[in-house]
């Protein structure tokens, strides 16, 4: 009687405190990196549409790589996330002794109070900047941005009972929870458009900078000779390993006339019409919560360039007048005798 007594004691104190297995510990530890990488992308991404419709004078240019990359983030990681929460859901079906694993209520815990202290940051942050004078409607909405994110998450993980009614609550925020992602992608399809239309973007992107490139080889040219080049492949240098570059989608020469003794016109074929982007992008003071992503593929080049070479759709010619008095030949200096 002993025996069975010691053996019933054990299997209860194991179903009170069940072990923890590898299985276990990695479905709950991709589940919360999913999670919080999945929230941080979406709330970049929700910034990076809010800057985009809500231009700022204080505010930079807009980079296309804040939108890009958190939805990328978002396509692969929340679909994981929902796989990891239906596997962990599934294990405590079968097995209802797994929700006192200790890695689940680290993971609770943890995430409960991440998103609690996001909550009250975000409404401290709207309070002290609403009595600073300072509310503008870019941060309006980054506020409601990050309560909404944080209270789904919050609320979500917070009816963990296992009622009928806390069931049907938690897959009404995991549904909203997909809503808000979906809206979210949407967004950032409507600021930079489809990946054709970004695709041509770089296309002309890539023109005006080869244009500017060549606009500068011919105010060299001039400054070393006091003459235009006759044409453009006068520009062609071997010695300093410069080729005249050509359009990037069929290899076509841009077009080159000379107007006079020191003004040209450069012509090209853009896909798109140039956008102005400027005041579209993020100025850092709005309060909000901003974590660095990769951001390297990017346009415009640089706001001399988008104002420049702003351009329409089709073939756009640009003409340039040198001033001599800004870009002076290079003389040679006449030797002393000796």
């Amino acid at each position: 009687m002993s025996l069975i007594f010691i053996s019933e004691k054990l299997i209860h104190k194991n179903k009170m405190n069940p072990r923890t297995t590898p299985k276990d510990f990695f479905l709950h530890l991709g589940a919360a990196i999913a999670l919080y990488v999945s929230a941080i992308a979406l709330l970049n991404l929700s910034f990076s549409v809010i800057d985009y419709f809500l231009p700022d004078r204080l505010a930079g240019y807009f980079y296309a790589g804040s939108v890009a990359w958190p939805i990328s983030m978002l396509i692969v990681l929340v679909p994981l996330l929902y796989i990891f929460e239906w596997m962990v859901g599934r294990d405590l079906s079968m097995m209802p002794e797994k929700k006192e694993l200790w890695i689940r209520k680290w993971r609770t815990y943890l995430t409960l109070f991440l998103a609690g202290a996001a909550i009250i940051g975000d409404l401290i942050a709207l309070i002290n900047i609403y009595l600073n004078g300072e509310i503008t409607g870019r941060f309006v909405y980054k506020v409601l941005a990050v309560l909404v994110v944080s209270a789904v998450i919050f609320v979500y993980y917070i009816l963990e009972k296992s009622t009928e009614t806390m069931k049907t609550a938690r897959k009404t925020l995991a549904w909203l929870g997909i809503v808000i992602v979906i809206a979210g992608i949407i967004g950032g399809f409507a600021a930079v458009g489809s990946p054709s239309k970004q695709r041509n973007l770089r296309f002309d992107n890539q023109r005006t900078s080869d244009l500017s490139n060549i606009q500068w080889r011919i105010i060299s040219y001039w400054q070393s000779k006091e003459s235009l080049p006759a044409t453009i492949e006068d520009l062609n240098d071997p010695l300093s390993n410069f080729i005249v570059p050509t359009d990037p989608t069929d290899d076509s020469r841009y077009e080159y006339v000379k107007k006079g003794d020191m003004t040209f016109e450069l012509c090209a074929s853009f896909a798109l019409p140039s956008e102005d982007l400027k005041y579209r992008g993020a100025n850092g003071t709005s309060g909000s919560i901003s974590v660095p992503m990769p951001t390297r593929d990017y346009y415009p080049v640089g706001p001399d360039k988008n104002d420049t070479w702003s351009h329409e759709a089709g073939k756009v010619c640009f003409e340039r007048t040198i001033d001599p008095e800004r870009y002076s030949p290079n003389r040679p200096v006449p030797m002393k005798p000796i």
